[in-house]
């Protein structure tokens, strides 16, 4: 045997005065509960590692009553918006040294009852559900679970549930600043289904925006289709055939944008000399591939993942949690927005994008 081996295993102790901290401040930081300064948590989970630092998981499961394990239960494990989601939930979770479950249940109702049953089974100290859109839905079981739960990218129809969102309607208004900065004044909107929450809420921002400038979106000129590039093409084919001049086109998603751009392109429109684009999503393997690279607002899922991980932990630490947290949106403003002096002088007989 080695002398490293016959070594005494550290403890939570030698953790706590390597951090500088309290026992106690060094267990909450070890378990991710308790409401502690960022610093000191990365500390303490920095001189555990420095140590070599394993707690005994079943001694801490009797100790505590926790299982130490939560339950991820996802509609779409591999669909754009959960996938940077989940990273978050990890990243914030794994801080805690928390196990997870995942279970894609789909949109079936029936898998995600088997699912739920399950997670309750293996007796998780709370659980995460995502959605693949931010629109109500029914709460996943209540009081009745004995557990607690919090909704990420999905909105509980129970106002006493914790859910996170990004913040659409500010997504949308900083998309009608951006373009107001740069000089646009004619602004048409293309974007998906109305009976998505997110499409009149961002919406509502960009209207905001405009009435703060003096503006509103062209009349006549905010069109409702699918999620596609095919609907961003024949988009602008109704845009065109409507004769009315516009300097800048709002896109409700990256795809119907990069749909946009191409058939501007194909009608002859250059963006952004003659028209402005901005997309929504900051999907990168539209945004940096479109003709030219795309602006568009990034909703910072994997932030959004981390902050639910954080109000679970709350819930299970006892902290009392409820309603719905909305997140700022950012802008990545790429070449499709630039500023051009068409669009900073617009004319009463402005010609741009009447083709």
């Amino acid at each position: 045997m080695s002398v490293s081996d016959s070594r005494p295993r550290p403890t939570i102790s030698d953790v706590a005065s390597k951090a500088g901290v309290a026992i106690g401040t060094a267990s909450k930081a070890l378990s991710g509960s308790g409401q502690l300064r960022a610093e000191t948590r990365e500390r303490v989970l920095a001189s555990a590692r420095e140590l070599g630092y394993q707690p005994n998981s079943l001694a801490k499961s009797l100790q505590s009553g926790r299982t130490y394990t939560v339950g991820l239960m996802t509609s779409d494990s591999v669909g754009r918006f959960n996938q940077p989601l989940m990273l978050g939930i990890n990243d914030a979770l794994g801080a805690g040294r928390m196990s997870v479950f995942l279970c894609d249940a789909r949109g079936d109702g029936v898998r995600e009852q088997y699912f739920l049953d399950s997670l309750i089974a293996r007796q998780v100290d709370g659980i995460i559900v995502t959605g693949w859109r931010t629109d109500h839905r029914p709460p996943l079981g209540g009081d009745r679970l004995g557990v607690p739960v919090v909704y990420a990218y999905a909105h509980s129809a129970d106002p006493a549930d914790v859910s996170v969102l990004p913040d659409d309607e500010h997504g949308g208004r900083l998309v009608g600043e951006h373009l107001v900065a740069t000089g646009r004044r004619r602004i048409a909107v293309v974007t998906g289904p109305v009976d998505y929450e997110a499409v009149p809420q961002r919406e509502a921002g960009l209207r905001a925006a405009l009435a703060d400038a003096g503006l509103e979106p062209l009349p006549g000129q905010v069109l409702h289709g699918d999620w596609s590039e095919s609907w961003g093409r024949e988009a602008v084919d109704i845009l065109l055939s409507q004769q009315t001049a516009f300097d800048a086109v709002f896109c409700g998603s990256d795809q119907i944008a990069r749909g946009v751009a191409d058939q501007l392109r194909d009608r002859g429109v250059k963006v952004p000399t003659d028209v402005a684009l901005v997309g929504f999503d900051n999907w990168e393997v539209f945004a940096e591939t479109t003709r030219p690279p795309l602006t568009s607002i990034d909703m910072n899922m994997e932030e959004l993942g981390r902050v639910a991980a954080r109000r679970l932990l709350d819930l299970i630490d006892g902290t009392p949690r409820s309603g719905v947290e909305r997140l700022p949106c950012r802008i990545v403003v790429r070449e499709s927005s630039r500023p051009s002096v068409s669009s900073l002088a617009p004319s009463a007989d402005e010609t741009a994008a009447t083709v």
